[in-house]
C-alpha cells in the first residue's frame, strides 16, 4: 500500500468539461424561458467563471443588462437559478468526463484509495453528473462538499480531510483553477493541476504538478509525482 489515502476531486473543468457545454448552456436558455434578452458567448462566460457560482453571474447581468430593481432581482435570482439547475441536471448524460479521469477513478477503487468532491457547485449537480458518468463510483466519493457546505476554501478543504479521516501528507488534489489550487493550498494539501482552455496561464505555483491532462498518467506515477 503506498502513502496516497485519497483523492479530492474539484468537478467543473476537472472532472468534466462542464462549463461550456453544460452551465452556460442551461443559463443562456433559463434567460431565454424568462424571457430576458441575454445570451453570453463562451468568450464571455469564460471571464465570468472569475465569479463563483452562476447565480451570482445571473445576478450581475440583471444588474447590468435590465432595468429591474434590487428587489426583483432578489426575487427573480432564485426562481432563474432554479430553472437553471433543472435544464443543466438534463443535459449532465451529455458531458463527458476529461481524459483519464475515469482511469484514475477506477485504479484509485481498486486500490482502496477513498475518493471526495470539494466544489462551488450545488451538491445535486455533483451527485447527477457522478450518476450520468460514472454510476459504478458515485457510493465511493464521500465525502462531496459543494455549494452547500460553504465557501470553497481552505477551511473546505480542511473539513474534507477531517471527514476523510486521513493525514494531509496523505490526501491528492485534483483541480483546474488557480482559485481552487490556492483554496488547496491553504489547507496545506499536495496539489495536481489539471488545467484546461478557460485556465490555462492562470498562476500554479508550488503545485506538485501542473498537466494538460490526466491521459498519460496512472496513479502510482500521480503518487511519485505529488507525494514524493
Amino acid at each position: 500500500m503506498g502513502k496516497l489515502k485519497a483523492i479530492i476531486f474539484d468537478v467543473d473543468g476537472t472532472l468534466a468539461d462542464t462549463e461550456r457545454d453544460g452551465h452556460l448552456v442551461a443559463c443562456n436558455e433559463a434567460f431565454e424561458r424568462m424571457g430576458f434578452d441575454i445570451r453570453w458567448t463562451w468568450e464571455e462566460f469564460k471571464e465570468l467563471l472569475k465569479i463563483p457560482g452562476n447565480a451570482r453571474r445571473m445576478r450581475l447581468a440583471l444588474s447590468a443588462r435590465t432595468s429591474l430593481s434590487e428587489a426583483e432581482i432578489d426575487r427573480i435570482v432564485p426562481e432563474l437559478f432554479a430553472l437553471k439547475k433543472e435544464l443543466y441536471l438534463k443535459r449532465v448524460g451529455e458531458l463527458p468526463l476529461r481524459p483519464g479521469v475515469r482511469r484514475i477513478i477506477r485504479e484509485a477503487i481498486d486500490r482502496g484509495v477513498r475518493l471526495a468532491i470539494v466544489s462551488v457547485t450545488d451538491e445535486d449537480q455533483v451527485r447527477a453528473l457522478l450518476n450520468a458518468q460514472l454510476p459504478e463510483s458515485l457510493g465511493h466519493f464521500d465525502p462531496i462538499l459543494g455549494k452547500q457546505s460553504g465557501e470553497k476554501n481552505g477551511a473546505l478543504y480542511a473539513e474534507c480531510v477531517a471527514k476523510l479521516g486521513c493525514d494531509a501528507s496523505e490526501v491528492l488534489v485534483i483541480e483546474d483553477s488557480e482559485k481552487g489550487f490556492k483554496a488547496a493550498k491553504e489547507a496545506g494539501l499536495p496539489c495536481a493541476v489539471v488545467y484546461n482552455d478557460y485556465t490555462k496561464g492562470q498562476v500554479f505555483s508550488r503545485a506538485e504538478l501542473v498537466v494538460r491532462s490526466l491521459e498519460p498518467l496512472d496513479l502510482d506515477l500521480l503518487e511519485k509525482l505529488c507525494l514524493g
